[in-house]
């Protein structure tokens, strides 16, 4: 079997998301997740991105990692100037 690397392109693909890198970037800016509330369970998401993302956590799928990393990058606070 033949598997490509995947990045966080391949996962916002995979989200239905646009997935160039400077749209990867728009997006973390626009979609801040507080602490209290689960990546699975934002507002942004529509019902089949959280399933996604759900059983990718549930089943520790080749996605998990992208996952986790993603989840962090929305919980970044933006820099205030």
């Amino acid at each position: 079997m033949n598997q490509q690397p995947m990045g966080m392109p391949e996962l916002f693909s995979q989200l239905g998301l646009d997935n160039d890198y400077a749209d990867i970037a728009q997006f973390i800016q626009h979609h801040p997740l507080p602490a209290d509330i689960r990546l699975a369970d934002a507002s942004f998401w529509t019902p089949s991105q959280r399933a996604f993302l759900r059983e990718s956590w549930q089943q520790d799928s080749d996605w998990c990692e992208l996952v986790d990393q993603l989840d962090q990058m929305l919980r970044k606070t933006p820099v205030k100037h």
